[in-house]
């Protein structure tokens, strides 16, 4: 038998070695990283002019169809033909249908100043210009138009009519703040706050409710408005040895205070306060920072009565707030919808956090 040789190995199965890549220059990383900031900017940047620019073709289409609508006597038809032969000339685009012109038409009837489109709804995208069409009003308008601008607020929080809930929280702030102090504490409070990014239960206690808001926090902020910052859940107070914990902790930049939430499943009962105005006044005697401003508190709940709020409120020196807070109760969806929906007693923290909502 002849002796076997021993094949040298395929050079595909050769080892190789691994190199390492050579170490960066000094300065590299900084480097790197405010290139990498520029390129998103530029990206942003291109984005808002491509926006921008879109927002003022469609204001001057409408503007131009109203104007040969009212110069020329052109009937309404001429939409639906211009559609059409717009449609023929860029069929790629979508933007060009009747119902889309039309908006365009209320677009420029709504805005007729073109500082305003320059300066606001110019940089909005063009659904949540369509929603804003729905406000009468001119000065609401712009009011949620600058509002959309500056907390990036989506169609689904413009439709929410967050203008007629501004500042209509019951406080006693008018009697125990300074002026400059009570009228902007109470703009920032609103009354209701809508929580309908929540699905829950009608059976569901203050614990689920707090735990599903905290793993939603990105929408529990949006809804709060600007300038509130989430600090934790369950503060714990210790006084007398005994543990004590607050709700919901937040700290506005502009009032320069923490806001306590003690959040209620029922309706406003005048001890509420009482154990509010214990919490206010342990917190701010133990743990306020130098520089900061009398803390606030908020009891949210989802009924109140005027009258039983203001007696409760009347001898009460901390500044309180009582709004509502409305949800979306699962058990007024149908049936198949909500038995997919979990329990209180499965709403964990951890399951919540694992569906896509945010770590505090």
């Amino acid at each position: 038998m002849r002796n076997a040789t021993r094949r040298p190995p395929h050079a595909s199965l050769r080892r190789r070695a691994v190199t390492q890549p050579p170490a960066p220059p000094a300065g590299y990383a900084t480097w790197l990283a405010a290139l990498k900031t520029r390129i998103r900017e530029a990206r942003l940047h291109a984005a808002l002019a491509v926006n921008s620019e879109l927002i003022g073709l469609y204001w001057q289409i409408g503007r131009d169809i109203r104007e040969r609508q009212a110069v020329h006597g052109w009937g309404a038809k001429v939409v639906d033909r211009l559609a059409a032969d717009l449609r023929a000339e860029f069929p790629d685009s979508r933007g060009f249908s009747s119902a889309n012109l039309r908006y365009m038409r209320a677009f420029a009837v709504a805005w007729p100043d073109p500082a305003i489109l320059q300066r606001v709804v110019g940089k909005l995208p063009w659904g949540q210009n369509i929603t804003l069409l729905a406000v009468k009003d001119p000065a609401v308008r712009l009011w949620y138009a600058e509002a959309a601008l500056e907390h990036g607020w989506s169609r689904p929080v413009l439709a929410t009519q967050a203008h007629a809930r501004q500042g209509k929280a019951l406080t006693n702030f008018a009697r125990v703040l300074p002026p400059e102090a009570s009228d902007l504490a109470q703009q920032v409070l609103k009354d209701p706050h809508q929580f309908d990014f929540l699905t829950l239960r009608q059976a569901a206690h203050e614990r689920d409710v707090e735990r599903a808001l905290i793993a939603r926090v990105k929408d529990l902020l949006l809804e709060f408005g600007k300038g509130f910052s989430f600090i934790v859940s369950q503060h714990h107070l210790e006084v007398g040895g005994q543990d004590f914990y607050v709700d919901l902790l937040f700290y506005h930049r502009k009032l320069r205070c923490l806001i306590a939430v003690d959040l209620k499943t029922g309706p406003f009962q005048p001890e509420h306060a009482g154990k509010m105005n214990f919490y206010l006044a342990a917190r701010d005697d133990r743990d306020r920072e130098l520089g900061d401003n009398p803390s606030i508190g908020l009891i949210l709940c989802r009924e109140r009565n005027r009258g039983v709020v203001e007696y409760a409120l009347r001898g009460v020196d901390t500044p309180i707030g009582v709004a509502r807070y409305g949800l979306m109760l699962a058990d007024a969806l149908p049936a198949q919808l909500a038995e997919a929906l979990p329990s209180p007693q499965e709403l964990e923290p951890g399951m919540l956090l694992d569906a896509g909502g945010d770590d505090a």
